[in-house]
C-alpha cells in the first residue's frame, strides 16, 4: 500500500461548511463564465503546430503582412519552446522534431535572427535529432509546398483515390473522419504540387544535416512494423514509377470529384470537417484551381481559419478547432450536479442553446456504414452536421434527460429519442463504439507510409463506449431488456486492463478511461462487489498522490508502456479520479477524502483552478489537447457529487455521468 492509502483518513475529513463554500464559489465562478446565449466555449489549445501552420499558411499565400498579430504568436511560439531547445507536444514534454521544425519556420518567417539564442538553440536540437527530413509526413508535406524538400519526400497519394470501389483496401470510408477532410483537399495539393508565393523568401535549409534532394530514405511511423510496413512501402515505390502515367482524363475526374466532395463539405464558416489542417487545405485547394479570392468558398474558408484565433493582450495562437457543445454540455452536467436554483437555470440555458444543434436533417460519412440509421447526433463544434460524434451526443442527450426527469414537460423527449436511436444505430459489431463512425477498424492502414501518425482510424474505445453505455441506462436500458446496453458492458469489461485500469482515447490516459468505465459499469447496474470495481479501485489508491490528487502524464501513450508512472496532480485529473471512485460506491474510502481536500486546497480565490498540464489527447503520440475548462467544470462536479452522496441514504450514484 502507497504513502498515500496509508494516511488516516481523520487527518483530512472534509469540513461540510468549508465543502459548501468551495462548491458555492466555484458554480458562481462557472456561471459568470457564460455566454450572453446560456452557452459555454473555452478555449482550446494544441501545441505550436497549429499557430506555426497559421503563420505559414498566410505567408504561403502572400497574405498581407499582421505584424502585431505575428508578433504575439512569436511570444507565444517562444514561451512554449522547451528546454531542450526544441518544442514539445505538451507542456514540459519531450522534444518533438515536427513540432519543432514548424516553430523554427514561422519564428524565422516572423523575422526573428536565426543567431538569436532561442533560435540557435532549436537548430541545435533540430540538428542532433536528425534535422528537418526525420519530420513527419504532414510535416514534410508542408516542406515539399514551400520547395525545401522534392516531392518524393511525401508518400505517394494519388488523387485517384477518389474513385477507387468501396471494397478496395483504401476507400476514403475506410479511414476517419478528421484523416478524409484533411486527406481530400491534399490530394489535389499533392497532384498539383504549388508552390509557396514565400515573398520574403524565407527558406530553412539550415535545418538539414543532408540536403535535402539528397536525402534517399525517408522516415516512417514507430508503430509500422512487418510485413505491411514492408508491403505498403513497396506499393509506394509502384505509384512514385506509374503516377505520371495515369490517364489525365481519369485525372481530370478523380480532381473534379475531391473538389465536389470537398465543396460539399465545406461547412461555411465554421469550414471542412471544423478543424483546422481540414481547412487550411482547401483553402488551398482552391488557391491552386485559381478560384478567386473573392469567390464565396474561399471567403468562407478563409474566415473559418480566422475564428479559430485567441488573441490575448500579450500573445495569441491559433486553436485546432473549437469545443462548445462538449463544453456545454458537460457544463450543464456539473451544475446540475449542485442542485441549486441558479445552477439549474444556467443548465437549462445550455440545453435550450444546444437543442436546435442536433443534427436531424443530414445523413453524414457516417452513414456510408450505417445507411438505414436515422440522424440524430450532436457535433462537438458550432456546426460540423456531416461529422457528429456519439460522445457529445451521450452527454448532451443525459444532460438533458437529468435536467427534466423530474418535471412534468418533457421539451427534449423526442430530441433524447432520436439521440437513443442513432447511437444504438451506430455500435459496432464488437459492442463498442467508435467516435465518428461504425466498425472503422481497418488496423492495416495505420501501416501505409502516409499514417506515419498512426492515427488513421476511428476504432471503438473505451471511454466513447462508456458514455454510449451510461446514456442508455440513464434512458432506462437494462443488461437483460437492452442487447445494445449488454454489448457494450461486455465490451468494457473485455477492454480492462491487468492493471485495472481501461485506456483513455481522447482524454489522458488510463485515469480518463477508467472513469468513463466505472460510470458506465455503474450506470448499468453492475454490482460494486464485481472485480472489475475492485482492481480499478486498488489501481486508483496505489496510484494517489502523497498530496491527495492524481496525475497522469501524456507519454503514457508511448507505444512501450508497461504501467503507471508518477506524474503532478492536476485538477481534472483528480476530479476524473474521484467520481470514478464514487462510481465504484467507494465515497467512503479515505483516498476520496483526502483527492476532495487536495481540491479545496488548491482552488483559487477566484473560484476555480488554475490547470497548466495537458490533460486530454488528439490523437496518441503525434497530438494532444488542453481543454481550458477542464480544470474549471469537472472539480465542481467532482465537489458536488461527494457532498450529494455524504448526504444521500445510498451512495450509489445515480447518474449515468
Amino acid at each position: 500500500m502507497t504513502e498515500a492509502a496509508r494516511l488516516a483518513p481523520s487527518a483530512e475529513l472534509t469540513n461540510a461548511t468549508e465543502l459548501e463554500t468551495s462548491i458555492q464559489n466555484a458554480k458562481r465562478a462557472l456561471l459568470n463564465l457564460s455566454k450572453t446565449d446560456g452557452h459555454w466555449c473555452f478555449e482550446l489549445e494544441a501545441d505550436c503546430t497549429i499557430p506555426a501552420e497559421y503563420i505559414l499558411m498566410r505567408h504561403y499565400r502572400a497574405e498581407p503582412v499582421d505584424a502585431e498579430l505575428e508578433r504575439k504568436i512569436a511570444v507565444y511560439l517562444r514561451r512554449t519552446q522547451g528546454a531542450h531547445g526544441g518544442w514539445p507536444l505538451y507542456q514540459d514534454g519531450d522534444f518533438n522534431i515536427s513540432a519543432s521544425v514548424k516553430a523554427y519556420f514561422a519564428l524565422k518567417m516572423i523575422g526573428d535572427d536565426i543567431n538569436a539564442p532561442h533560435m540557435a538553440r532549436a537548430r541545435a536540437a533540430i540538428l542532433a535529432h536528425g534535422g528537418a527530413a526525420t519530420s513527419n509526413v504532414f510535416t514534410r508535406a508542408l516542406l515539399a509546398l514551400y520547395g525545401e524538400i522534392p516531392w518524393r519526400g511525401v508518400p505517394v497519394m494519388p488523387v485517384e483515390i477518389m474513385l477507387l470501389p468501396k471494397w478496395f483496401p483504401f476507400h476514403l470510408d475506410k479511414v476517419s473522419y478528421w484523416a478524409r477532410t484533411v486527406l481530400v483537399p491534399l490530394l489535389v495539393l499533392m497532384t498539383k504540387k504549388p508552390r509557396a508565393k514565400n515573398p520574403l523568401g524565407v527558406h530553412i535549409r539550415e535545418l538539414f544535416t543532408t540536403p535535402p534532394e539528397d536525402v534517399k530514405v525517408w522516415p516512417r511511423g514507430e508503430h509500422q512494423t512487418w510485413p505491411w510496413a514492408h508491403i505498403f512501402g513497396e506499393i509506394d515505390k509502384l505509384l512514385r514509377l506509374i503516377d505520371p502515367y495515369l490517364p489525365r482524363q481519369t485525372r481530370e475526374k478523380a480532381l473534379q470529384q475531391a473538389v465536389d466532395w470537398t465543396t460539399e463539405r465545406l461547412n461555411g464558416v465554421d469550414g471542412l470537417g471544423a478543424i483546422f489542417p481540414a481547412m487550411a487545405n482547401s483553402l488551398l485547394m482552391y488557391d491552386v484551381l485559381g478560384v478567386p479570392p473573392e469567390d464565396a468558398r474561399v471567403q468562407a474558408a478563409r474566415t473559418s481559419i480566422e475564428r479559430l484565433l485567441v488573441i490575448h493582450e500579450d500573445e495569441a495562437y491559433c486553436q485546432p478547432c473549437v469545443s462548445p457543445i462538449w463544453d456545454s454540455s458537460l457544463v450543464a452536467h456539473a451544475l446540475l450536479e449542485t442542485g441549486d436554483e441558479d445552477a439549474i437555470a444556467g443548465a437549462r440555458a445550455a440545453c435550450e442553446w444546444l437543442a436546435p444543434l442536433q443534427v436531424l436533417d443530414i445523413k453524414g460519412d457516417w452513414a456510408a456504414q450505417r445507411p438505414d440509421v436515422r440522424p440524430g447526433g450532436w457535433a462537438f463544434q458550432y456546426a460540423n452536421p456531416y461529422y457528429p460524434d456519439v460522445d457529445d451526443t451521450a452527454v448532451v442527450a443525459t444532460a438533458m434527460d437529468r435536467l427534466t426527469s423530474g418535471e412534468m414537460t418533457k421539451p427534449y423527449a423526442e430530441r433524447i429519442r432520436r439521440a437513443r436511436e442513432w447511437i444504438v444505430g451506430l455500435q459496432s459489431k464488437n459492442g463498442g463504439w467508435g467516435a465518428f463512425d461504425a466498425d472503422n477498424n481497418y488496423d492495416y492502414l495505420n501501416h501505409i507510409p502516409f499514417a506515419d501518425h498512426g492515427a488513421l482510424l476511428d476504432p471503438p474505445t473505451t471511454d466513447v463506449s462508456a458514455r454510449c453505455v451510461s446514456m442508455l441506462a440513464q434512458l432506462g436500458d437494462t443488461i437483460e431488456t437492452s442487447d445494445a446496453l449488454k454489448r457494450g458492458v461486455d465490451y468494457i469489461l473485455a477492454e480492462q486492463e491487468k492493471d485495472g485500469s481501461w485506456f483513455g482515447r481522447w482524454g489522458a490516459n488510463y485515469i480518463y478511461g477508467a472513469w468513463s468505465a466505472l460510470c458506465a459499469l455503474n450506470a448499468a447496474g453492475l454490482p460494486h462487489a464485481h472485480d472489475a470495481y475492485r482492481r480499478a479501485v486498488n489501481w486508483f489508491v496505489e496510484i494517489q498522490n502523497s498530496d491527495g490528487g492524481w496525475g497522469e502524464d501524456l507519454s503514457s501513450y508511448k507505444l512501450e508502456y508497461r504501467g503507471y508512472e508518477q506524474a503532478p496532480s492536476t485538477a481534472s485529473q483528480t476530479a476524473w479520479a474521484l467520481m470514478g471512485l464514487m462510481a465504484a460506491g467507494e465515497v467512503d474510502h479515505p483516498a476520496v477524502a483526502r483527492g476532495v481536500a487536495y481540491l479545496q486546497k488548491n482552488q483559487t480565490s477566484a473560484g476555480l483552478w488554475d490547470e497548466a498540464r495537458y490533460t486530454a489527447t488528439g490523437f496518441p503520440r503525434v497530438f494532444y489537447l488542453r481543454y481550458h475548462g477542464y480544470a474549471k467544470f469537472f472539480p465542481l462536479w467532482a465537489l458536488a457529487r461527494y457532498r450529494n452522496l455524504q448526504r444521500a441514504n445510498s451512495k450509489r450514484v445515480q447518474y449515468g455521468l
